[in-house]
Formats: structure tokens, C-alpha cells, sequence
């Protein structure tokens, strides 16, 4: 093996490159010559990445979609514009029972990628202006439709934030949660609709039944000092066996009533006392067979008595 070839196998393989800066920068491409080359399009200045987005949406529309030049382009300006993501997301990041911070952004990136795809720089209005609505459009829908616990309308849902700031407004001014009378009025709408919508409000959020309850201090439910709070499976009821057995003996106990006294006899005994069919031929002078004819005979006439009542 000779130097060269010594050399070529034990130096580590360069992996190829897509980007104009491999082939000495965008000069070098003549669909990109005169477009400066951004090497971190993220690091990139408001000031600076405003006039960059302008230059870079005008060479985008000249290039053919589906080219590595379109691409390269049309990435460069979702890097640039990342920040608009950040500052969309922000008020996001922190909703109860929503998303991670890290969702909300991805989430806020298509908003972002669709308005670079609607973007018109002819119409010579800052990219900002389309972006940002774009952004929250596709952040709010998401929230809509994801962290609902159960789904409902999204006439439902949009009704929810309006009570929510009704309610919040009308307890600042009469200082007591509002009937829905008032919010009716308040935000113009019928009773039905409003209780419809506080209903469908309870499906914004679930909690365990096994969670422990949360009791304001002095109420009825609180636990005592010292005792841990339960949680709701523990408070709720269960279909009680014995209730049922109650029921049957009332309503058997007429029929018992009208049995005759050999036939009441053999069903003490037998279910009373547990004795088999043949003690109990044995204590009132029958065979075996003439006791199970006579407890078959008696249970089937109870049984037809009962379920025909």
C-alpha cells in the first residue's frame, strides 16, 4: 500500500454537504449569487433579520419550488423568524394543563411555515404583520384541540373563554360570583345557552377519583386535624348485597306465610337448621326421595309466586 492510500484510509471521511457554504458560499451558486450567506440564521439580530427576511422572500420567489436552492432559502428564513415563535409561545407556556414549552414551539413553527408560504413581499408589508397571527392561530388550535379532557363543539369551547371573562368581570363589579341570568344578559345570550355552555366547561379538565379532595377550612367534609384528606372513590357509595337479601325476605315472607306446616317444616330445616334430605326423612318419617320431591315442589311454586309478582 503505498502513502497516498495509507493516508486516504485512516484519515476520517468528510460527509457531503448541502449547503452553499460547501461549495465556498452562496456566491458560488448562481441561483443564489448576490444573497449573503447566513451561517446561523438564529443568531441573526431583529434589525438585521428584518431586512434579511425581505431580501431572502424576494430571491424565494424567483427560484423553483423543490430545488436545494428553494430549500436552502426557504429554511433560512424559518431560522431567521424563529424568534417570533418564541415570542408568540411565551404567553402559552404556562396554561394550566397545556402542553410543554417545547410543543408550543413546534406547534407555533408550522404557523410560521405557512405564513412564509403566504407570505407576498409585493404587497410591502412587514413579514412580522402576517407571521405572528399565523403563529397564534395555529398555537390556539391546538390548545383546542388537544387539551380539552373531553371533546365537545368548538362553539362549546369558544363559549367557555367568554363566560370565564364575563364571570370574572361581573364579580368585580357586584363582588359575588354571577347567576346565569346575569350572564345571560351580560353577554346576551338565553339562560339555556349559558348553562349549556358552564356544563361543557367541566369537560376542560378531569381529575382522579383517587386524588384527595380539597375542602375549604371549616367546611362540613373537611377532615379533622391531623387526619388525611379522602379522596372521592372513598366518599362514594356501592350497591350494598344484604339491601338486596332484605328485599327478597319481604317479599317472600307472605308466601312463607301461606305454605302448609309439613312444607314450612321441611324448608326450616333444610335451610334453617342445614340438615341434608335424608335427616330430614329422617326426623319427619320420609324417605329421601319423597323430601327432595317435596322441597323441589315447594321451592318452584315459591319461585313462580315471586317472579309473578
Amino acid at each position: 500500500m503505498t502513502p497516498t492510500a495509507t493516508a486516504e484510509a485512516t484519515s476520517p471521511a468528510t460527509p457531503p454537504t448541502t449547503t452553499p457554504a460547501a461549495t465556498g458560499g452562496v456566491g458560488s451558486v448562481p441561483a443564489l449569487s448576490g444573497l449573503p450567506f447566513v451561517p446561523r440564521p438564529r443568531e441573526v439580530p431583529t434589525g438585521d433579520a428584518r431586512q434579511l427576511t425581505r431580501l431572502f422572500f424576494e430571491r424565494l420567489r424567483s427560484l423553483e419550488e423543490g430545488t436545494r436552492e428553494y430549500q436552502y432559502v426557504r429554511n433560512t428564513l424559518i431560522e431567521m423568524n424563529i424568534s417570533l415563535v418564541h415570542f408568540v409561545a411565551r404567553p402559552f407556556r404556562d396554561r394550566p394543563g397545556g402542553p410543554e414549552n417545547e410543543d408550543v414551539v413546534q406547534v407555533g413553527v408550522i404557523g410560521l411555515i405557512k405564513a412564509i408560504d403566504r407570505y407576498d413581499p409585493e404587497r410591502n408589508t412587514q413579514f412580522a404583520t402576517l407571521a405572528v397571527p399565523y403563529i397564534t392561530g395555529e398555537i390556539k388550535r391546538h390548545f383546542r384541540d388537544t387539551t380539552w379532557a373531553v371533546r365537545v363543539p368548538r362553539r362549546l369551547q369558544e363559549l367557555r373563554v367568554e363566560l370565564a371573562k364575563a364571570t370574572e368581570a361581573l364579580t368585580s363589579e357586584s363582588e359575588h360570583p354571577p347567576t346565569p341570568a346575569e350572564l345571560a344578559a351580560h353577554l346576551g345570550l338565553t339562560e339555556d345557552e349559558v348553562r349549556q355552555g358552564l356544563v361543557a366547561a367541566n369537560g376542560y379538565s378531569t381529575q382522579s377519583i383517587d386524588a384527595p379532595q380539597q375542602h375549604t377550612a371549616g367546611s362540613a367534609q373537611a377532615p379533622a386535624a391531623g387526619q388525611a384528606p379522602r379522596s372521592l372513590a372513598e366518599t362514594l357509595g356501592e350497591t350494598d348485597p344484604a339491601l338486596e337479601a332484605a328485599l327478597d325476605r319481604h317479599a317472600l315472607a307472605p308466601l312463607l306465610a301461606d305454605l302448609d306446616e309439613r312444607s314450612t317444616r321441611i324448608l326450616q330445616l333444610r335451610f334453617g337448621e342445614e340438615l341434608t334430605q335424608a335427616e330430614i326423612g329422617a326426623e319427619l318419617g320420609l324417605s329421601q326421595m319423597q323430601v327432595s320431591r317435596l322441597l323441589s315442589r315447594t321451592l318452584g311454586s315459591l319461585r313462580e309466586e315471586l317472579l309473578h309478582d
